[in-house]
């Protein structure tokens, strides 16, 4: 019976180690099969990897120019265009990383666009920039790549350039329909010369009765042995200036934009409307010094001498100096003029420490001071409130708002005109009120 048992027990062990060999032969072979397949697979891969490579880096065929303006408007939405030739074949894919100024700090640029065969193709996007300098572009890269999209190959256009980013002149021609002022006539309003008005030469006229003899001009009647007389008018062009803060309290931003570059902006596009009304327009800024002080003038090349001016101007971060700032006016602006002065005030306590020399400046010209709502406090003054921290800040906040009406009372009061505004109302404001002097006959 025990042999019986161990002949059994040896049969089933054979037929295992049988039935395990066949097994393995069977995977072998079967992996035998998978490899020639995979190695196959591979070689038909590479193939037409090779394909692919030959067809992209065949010859260069394909062009990526950038095309910039040259300068672009500060705050404003500014295009930039690029160019694509595809002298391929067959169409592609592009993928376009361009490497935009830091001053955007965007490291996240990317496109992708299909280009047909033997095709162009344009695509635009748009920069907004917040500062005025120099903004540098770099490499335009390029990625290009059959519908397969096994390969892609770079092309590195070497396109770099510079873009001068100037006071904002879109909007300076956007408000440039102000300039046709139709309201005085509407309204059957008469221009009146007030006080501080002055005479310009018209031209040489016989004497009749009624005119004023201490016009005559007495070479002329020599010349002509008859009485001869000068005769005037109201001069029309009155000299108008921007007068900026650079101080430190111009540095404060709203919506990514300084008080500064809202008050530049401003000027240009108010200095434009003035041109074109015939006044003369001159310029200055001022913190602790005098800078860029600009004479009035109403000539037509004079705006792009305001607009180079204006893209020079930056901060010192400086206690504004108004007792110097007197001074010079009262020295280098001797004829009675418009004076806009951009500044801010933000507690009625240091409108006062300024006060005297404001209305000394008032006396010799019609002076309006322009300074700015605080919105953000007015977006806290305005939202509801539950908790006891929530309405201090709402408490603080209105309290803020009402010392700002008190200082146009306060400015009002001592004659001085003011203009009280939110920082992006501030170009439409400044000419409004400008315009509504005019027609006043106020200069």
């Amino acid at each position: 019976m025990r042999q019986f048992l161990a002949s059994l027990y040896f049969g089933k062990l054979v037929y295992t180690i049988l039935y395990a060999l066949s097994g393995l032969y069977l995977l072998s072979f079967w992996f035998e099969s998978l490899f020639v397949i995979s190695t196959g697979l591979l070689i038909i891969f590479i193939g037409i990897l090779l394909i692919e490579m030959f067809r992209l880096f065949n010859g260069k065929k394909f062009m990526a120019e950038r095309i910039l303006t040259e300068k672009f408007s500060n705050s404003d939405a500014n295009t930039v265009e690029l160019h694509f030739d595809n002298n391929y074949a067959f169409p592609i894919y592009l993928e376009i990383i361009d490497e935009i100024p830091e001053q955007f700090q965007k490291r996240d640029f990317l496109k992708v666009l299909l280009i047909e065969a033997k095709s162009n193709r344009d695509y635009n996007y748009i920069l907004t920039p917040l500062k005025r300098g120099v903004y540098k572009f770099g490499y335009l890269n390029c990625y290009i790549s059959t519908k397969s999209k096994l390969v892609k190959r770079r092309y590195r256009f070497e396109n770099e350039a510079e873009v001068k980013v100037y006071p904002s002149f879109i909007q300076m021609r956007a408000l440039d329909f102000l300039s046709i002022d139709q309201k005085m006539s509407q309204y059957g309003m008469k221009k009146i010369r007030k006080i501080g008005h002055t005479m310009e030469f018209e031209q040489i006229k016989n004497y009749v009765i009624g005119d004023d003899i201490r016009t005559i001009n007495w070479k002329a009647t020599a010349k002509h042995n008859s009485l001869m007389v000068n005769q005037y008018q109201d001069e029309k062009s009155q000299p108008i200036y921007n007068i900026i803060d650079v101080g430190r309290v111009m540095k404060m931003p709203f919506e990514g934009l300084s008080l500064l570059d809202y008050s530049i902006n401003s000027s240009l596009a108010f200095s434009n409307i003035a041109l074109k009304k015939k006044d003369k327009v001159g310029m200055l800024t001022f913190a602790d010094s005098i800078e860029n002080f600009v004479p009035a003038n109403s000539k037509k090349t004079h705006l792009n001498t305001l607009l180079e001016t204006l893209y020079g101007i930056s901060t010192n971060f400086l206690v504004s100096d108004f007792n110097r700032l007197y001074a010079h006016s009262k020295r280098k602006i001797t004829q009675r003029s418009l004076l806009m002065l951009y500044t801010n005030f933000e507690h009625i306590t240091s409108l006062k420490r300024q006060l005297p020399y404001l209305r000394a400046l008032a006396k010799s010209h019609l002076l309006v001071v322009i300074f700015f709502e605080n919105t953000e406090l007015d977006e806290i003054a305005t939202r509801s409130t539950t908790k006891l921290t929530e309405i201090y800040e709402k408490t603080i906040a209105q309290e803020f708002i009402y010392n700002k009406q008190l200082m146009v009372k306060e400015l009002e009061r001592n004659g001085i005109q003011t203009v009280l505004t939110k920082p992006k109302d501030l170009s439409v404001n400044t000419i409004n009120k400008y315009l509504e002097i005019k027609a006043r006959g106020l200069i």
